[in-house]
């Protein structure tokens, strides 16, 4: 498969005469989203209060959110860019730092402002400079975190230069993830935006206490679509997208029912300067029609029955809580996702983002 799956395709329910004209779900949760901050968080949170009733919010900002004190403030700064009356929930993270101190982690969970862990392999993707160097450094935090039952999220990538870069997903398992879990084995883990085959075999052959998100665009696209015509910034993120067969790999696991697997955008916005520079952002932003993006994938399978438990049971499931109340609707009605979204920055500059199919008619839309 070259590219995205085409959105004007239009497909029945297995056993179905005719597709299904609506499809209403207990409200999802994003278990992986980047806000930003300032005039970007302003642009892009309606988008995923609009749809989702909580979301774990990433923590790489700059500088990240290391302390229960810049956790709460962020915090704050994302209800007050959402639009009133929305019933939308910020879960958030805390960036692990060669240096961090378990005790803010444990002071953060019992004040109930953690949520979770983010370990990102230093320089392994955005704002990730001051990331892990060493796992080895963070024993005590592993520690802590497997006693209080706080899970942690990775960012599975191996960052040496010797390896491929499409290899390094695969490589960061062998040789830091499978340790890990054989050190700590009550730890919690997330193995966040999975790409390949191997990661995806891996996490169902785990205990229950490994899980995994996937996204919407390493479900459409494979590494082909980057160069589409030329080069594709706006398909441009990390984990780059890998072969067709890790693509088929990533589909069969979330479709399967298995509850290992669950939903987790990794919508991830830049300005489409930042996208179009000379040493181009990494990120795609699908937030604006994420569940309009997998119910394509899951019709596509037959398995649009399964939708639900993948976008709104699974995870609350793995984290221990609720689901949330209420639904959403989809209704089938084709419509074209726009070129470009705008909105200004704090000094009335136009902000131009790329939304995910841009361009593209996608055969369900989310009900307002």
């Amino acid at each position: 498969m070259a590219g995205p799956i085409p959105a004007q395709s239009s497909f029945a329910t297995a056993g179905e005469s005719s597709p299904a004209s609506r499809l209403s779900l207990r409200r999802p949760d994003d278990w992986h989203v980047h806000l930003r901050d300032g005039s970007l968080l302003q642009a892009v949170a309606p988008a995923t209060a609009r749809q989702f009733g909580r979301a774990i919010v990433m923590p790489n900002l700059n500088p990240p959110i290391t302390t229960v004190a810049a956790a709460v403030a962020y915090r704050e700064r994302i209800y007050a860019a959402l639009p009133d009356g929305a019933a939308f929930t910020p879960l958030m993270t805390a960036y692990l730092t060669d240096t961090i101190d378990p005790a803010e982690l444990e002071r953060g969970h019992a004040a109930g402002v953690f949520s979770a862990c983010k370990l990102y392999p230093a320089n392994a993707t955005t704002n990730s400079a001051a990331g892990v160097s060493d796992l080895a450094k963070l024993t005590r935090v592993f520690e802590t975190l497997e006693r209080i039952a706080l899970p942690l999220l990775i960012h599975g990538e191996v960052t040496d230069g010797a390896v491929d870069i499409f290899d390094r997903e695969a490589v960061f398992i062998e040789r830091h993830l499978e340790p890990l879990l054989r050190r700590h084995p009550g730890l919690k883990v997330v193995l966040e935006h999975i790409t390949t085959a191997e990661a995806a075999d891996f996490v169902a052959a785990a205990g229950p206490q490994l899980a995994a998100t996937i996204t919407p665009h390493h479900l459409h696209i494979n590494r082909n679509a980057l160069f589409q015509g030329g080069l594709r910034p706006d398909l441009y993120c990390l984990p780059v997208a890998k072969r067709e067969r890790h693509r088929l790999a990533l589909v069969a696991a979330a479709t399967s029912g298995n509850p290992k697997f669950f939903l987790g955008t990794d919508s991830a916005p830049h300005p489409r300067h930042a996208k179009e520079a000379a040493c181009g952002c990494a990120g795609i932003y699908n937030a604006p029609y994420a569940i309009e993006s997998y119910a394509m994938v899951f019709e596509a399978e037959g398995q649009l029955g399964r939708l639900e438990a993948f976008a709104s049971e699974f995870g609350p499931r793995f984290y221990g809580l609720e689901p949330n109340p209420g639904q959403i609707t989809l209704v089938r009605e084709p419509h074209t996702v726009p070129p470009r979204l705008h909105a200004n920055d704090a000094a009335g500059v136009a902000i131009a983002l790329v939304p995910f199919h841009a361009g593209a008619v996608l055969p369900w839309r989310l009900l307002d």
